[in-house]
């Protein structure tokens, strides 16, 4: 074991240990629940052409994560430290695999995806409150703005917005499962057939389909990163995203069938918003107004919960002294322990994306680049096994090694299908990715271990 994991690694550098299973299990809810469950369905129903399919498609998205959650917590209760995924691939293959990591998700997986977040819930808020266009970027900038400080009082303070944010989002969603369900005048359980559609190959399909629903369960390894500031990771980290998971599976599955209980799967795939037309078909025409304050709060949750975890990983990077002015983003905030340098420069790079209009793509490409490092955490339970028998696992996989082959076997199906479809997209992330290599090699010597 490394001389940093031989001593106590909860620690988290100097951070309070405040957040117990609930938030940390909202956090993993908060952060999957985002806006795929209301936008998804249409590119999954537009990608297989049939309802059967299409659920499948949720189905295995959600197996594979679940996989992947099972197996990524034995690694995270292992190496329960302040910066997640980071000091897992550090641990398991070396610091400059955790450090190209550490510099994906500062630059661009993190920033895209608040910008991203950041942008739909503003386009959100013009539509419910009929603004002008022009509000788009300073609304965007404003709630970006607001979390950020929300977080600074510390992580107790983020918990409580994220478990607050969760539970709010559930209802209009638990609304549609539930009245969904129980609609009559759509044929009810026969419009979940066929399996497969004219002009759908079943292979191609299922992959797009699977490409887009693994998008919509994204979000809840992040959860790790505050595995230091956890009152008992061990047993509850694993327990966290492996409740979480599955809680949101079900969300999913339900949803999605209570949407064919109303619309078919071609109608479905033909509008861009099948929860709001749904809603309206089931609760008149204030549904979609019903859906959209829905809407609101599920990407606030989710908006909360990648910046609470975002603004950790370059404070874990800079209290090793891997970033340029690293004194000055390690610095925690006097009276709260936070983070707040750091979160004030993931601020700006994620402001500084509101204004550039390219979130999509940043988040398209990150998508294939974030499951090479999920597949290497993965494969890091074999490897720690093996590297480091006597480490302390709190956790382990069940079903060894069944478990981690399907988590493995799912990422790489992912990682190869964006290489055959979108090879110049997937080109363009490794590069952004690779670009951290001279800062590393530059700034090696500089490395200094957090006590």
């Amino acid at each position: 074991m490394s001389e940093a994991l031989k001593k106590d690694v909860t620690t988290g550098a100097g951070l309070q240990k405040t957040i117990g299973l609930v938030p940390a299990l909202a956090i993993v809810i908060g952060m999957v629940i985002g806006s795929g469950v209301f936008f998804k369905p249409h590119a999954v129903f537009t990608a297989t052409g049939a309802p059967g399919l299409g659920l499948m498609a949720w189905v295995l998205g959600g197996v594979i994560s679940v996989a992947g959650g099972l197996t990524a917590a034995e690694v995270a209760a292992a190496i329960p430290k302040t910066g997640g995924m980071v000091a897992y691939l550090e641990e398991t293959y070396g610091s400059v695999w955790g450090y190209l990591l550490g510099w994906a998700q500062t630059v661009v997986y993190f920033p895209a995806t608040i910008a991203a977040l950041a942008i739909i819930f503003s386009t959100q808020v013009l539509s419910l409150l009929n603004l002008a266009d022009g509000m788009l970027i300073p609304i965007a900038i404003a709630v970006t703005v607001f979390l950020t400080i929300m977080n600074s009082f510390g992580s107790k303070t983020g918990g409580a917005i994220q478990t607050v944010a969760t539970v709010g989002k559930l209802i209009p969603i638990f609304a549609i499962i539930v009245i969904g369900l129980m609609y009559t005048e759509g044929g009810g359980a026969v419009r979940l057939l066929p399996m497969t559609a004219a002009g759908h190959p079943v292979a191609t399909s299922l992959g797009a389909a699977l490409v887009g629903t693994m998008f919509a369960y994204d979000g809840w390894i992040n959860v790790g990163a505050i595995a230091g500031e956890m009152k008992n990771p061990g047993k509850d980290l694993p327990k966290a995203i492996i409740g979480g998971l599955s809680i949101v599976m079900a969300i999913y599955v339900l949803i999605n069938v209570a949407y064919l209980f109303v619309m078919p799967a071609e109608a479905l795939a033909a509008t861009n918003t099948p929860a709001a037309d749904v809603a309206k078909v089931l609760f008149g025409a204030n549904g979609g107004k019903i859906i959209t304050v829905g809407i609101l709060v599920s990407i606030f949750g989710a908006l909360n919960g990648y910046i609470m975890t975002g603004m950790r990983i370059p404070y874990a990077l800079a209290t090793e002294n891997k970033l340029p002015y690293s004194n000055l983003w390690a610095k925690l905030h006097p009276k709260f322990n936070t983070p707040i340098n750091a979160g004030v420069l993931m601020c700006a790079i994620s402001i500084a994306m509101i204004f550039s209009g390219k979130f999509d793509q940043l988040t398209d490409l990150l998508i294939f680049v974030i499951w090479i490092f999920y597949t290497m955490t993965f494969v890091a339970v074999f490897v720690l096994r093996k590297k480091q028998p006597d480490l302390v696992r709190p956790y382990k996989v069940p079903l060894y090694p069944v478990v981690p082959a399907i988590a493995i076997i799912g990422g790489g199906y992912i990682i190869l299908n964006t290489l055959f479809t979108q090879p110049m997209n997937a080109g363009i992330g490794i590069l952004l990715t690779v670009i951290g290599l001279p800062l590393y090699y530059a700034r090696k010597s500089k490395f200094t271990k957090a006590e």
